[in-house]
């Protein structure tokens, strides 16, 4: 169902919405790829009046489309997409059978990621040009919505659109780049209601696209394409050089003594700080990705915070594996004949997304030491090679560790006297989100261990 808050957004703006549908009834637009940021966009420019065609190279994909099915779990978004379905205004096909030329406007939600070498692959955003390329005719609209290092739209995009169509980006076509700036669970409701950059490649661009999105979005910011650029990666580069900075304290909280949750609190008191929360590492689409998109196109002498940043997020996930390896010693076991059950193979909470979780080394890890390793995520189907069980209790029963690895809710309130019933003698917790209470888990007999909690604190506090 769509959230109460997108369904209010909606009603308020019905009379509006409506003449907007007659407006667009004919207007045609293509979203290139149908995945967590493509099918939120075509959905929602199709319930907005388009004629939307939503392109993807799965033909699995484009078979649930037209069905009205939709397999992520995105709030609202299989209502939105059945309705629109039916309604005729949203279809999907496969970019072989497409026949683009009467599109008025496309939009790129293609993937960008990095290589091997953090490196960015442009190489799914060059078949979307390259198709874009032959179709596109004047007065058309071409929205770049994909990530990607600065400098792509005039190096790139714009170039390569203009050679294949013998086109002006400008004069004879409009051209912007609009970053997708969603999270997965909260995809319907960002999309409308948080503020869109539209970064035109030239003024009379911006403006154009902008008209477009604010037929769907709330507030739309007018810019050029290079900032535009560097903004969206500002965004999740910002966060991912926080979240290094609350891991670097965890960690050195952890031999101060100290807890690490505490200190950040009574920091958060001042004004002007803002420290968020630590973790077992950073995954997701974004956050690990980006800061690299940001520093491929540049030169850097001297010292790399950007790249430091990365470096301690990515460490987290091999100190949680190194606080297991602690934590039976300290329980004198044998990490080779135990069993330990992970909590949350997603990369955050409540979504079904697996995309580079720390749980996949961190499993890994694991089962390379020998350990039987099991996992239980309510949201996520990924188990990276380990035994799924079917529920927490289940998970449990038997187990020497449990690791949290992932805040969902439905970890938050766990049953700590009935999952100690289940599991073997001297239990041991590993907090990778610190939402188990520490007193209440040492009270009923587990070792606790949490990311950035020290234990060593004086007494007189304890």
């Amino acid at each position: 169902m769509l959230s109460r808050k997108v369904k209010d957004l909606h009603q308020r703006a019905s009379s509006k919405r409506a003449g907007v549908a007659r407006q667009n009834r004919n207007m045609r637009m293509v979203v290139v790829g149908s995945g967590y940021v493509g099918l939120p966009t075509a959905a929602l420019f199709a319930d907005a009046g388009f004629q939307v065609t939503a392109l993807d190279i799965k033909p699995e994909i484009v078979k649930d489309i037209n069905e009205g099915i939709v397999k992520t779990h995105e709030p609202g978004l299989d209502e939105l997409v059945l309705r629109n379905v039916r309604a005729g205004r949203l279809k999907g096909m496969s970019e072989i059978d497409a026949d683009l030329g009467s599109t008025n406007a496309f939009v790129i939600c293609v993937q960008t990621p990095t290589d091997k070498l953090k490196r960015p692959d442009l190489s799914f955003l060059d078949g979307a040009l390259q198709m874009i390329g032959t179709n596109v005719k004047k007065e058309r609209i071409v929205v770049l919505g994909s990530t990607v290092p600065p400098q792509t739209m005039l190096r790139l995009v714009k170039p390569r659109l203009e050679l294949l169509s013998g086109l002006k980006a400008g004069s004879d076509f409009y051209l912007a780049y609009a970053p997708e700036r969603i999270a997965p669970g909260k995809a319907l409701e960002e999309f409308v209601r948080g503020p869109r950059l539209v970064g035109g490649i030239e003024p009379n661009s911006a403006r154009i696209v902008a008209k477009l999105f604010r037929t769907v979005c709330k507030r739309v910011l007018e810019t050029d394409a290079l900032t535009a650029e560097v903004a969206k990666l500002v965004e999740n580069t910002f966060r991912d050089v926080n979240i290094a900075f609350a891991n670097q304290l965890a960690l050195i909280c952890e031999q101060l003594g100290v807890d690490v949750l505490e200190a950040i609190r009574l920091a958060n008191t001042h004004p002007r700080v803002n420290v968020h929360m630590p973790g077992p590492g950073v995954g997701g689409p974004c956050l690990p990705k980006d800061p690299y998109l940001l520093l491929s196109s540049v030169e850097y002498v001297g010292y790399d915070l950007v790249k430091v940043a990365r470096q301690i997020n990515d460490f987290m996930p091999k100190h949680v594996v190194k606080l297991v390896l602690q934590a039976f010693i300290d329980a004198s076991k044998d990490v080779r004949t135990s069993k330990i059950a992970i909590l949350g193979t997603a990369y955050k909470a409540n979504v079904d997304d697996p995309r580079l979780s720390p749980a996949a080394y961190i499993i890994d890890q694991l089962k390379r030491l020998r350990a039987e390793v099991v996992v239980y995520d309510p949201h996520c189907d990924e188990s990276f090679g380990a035994k799924r069980g079917s529920s927490l209790l289940e998970v449990a029963k038997g187990a020497d560790c449990l690791v949290v690895i992932t805040d969902h809710t439905e970890f938050k309130s766990l049953n700590l006297q009935e999952i100690k019933r289940l599991m073997k003698s001297k239990p041991i917790i590993i907090d990778g989100r610190r939402i188990v209470d520490c007193q209440t888990a040492e009270n009923l007999g587990f070792s606790y261990y949490g990311i950035g909690l020290g234990h060593m604190r004086s007494q007189e506090y304890a």
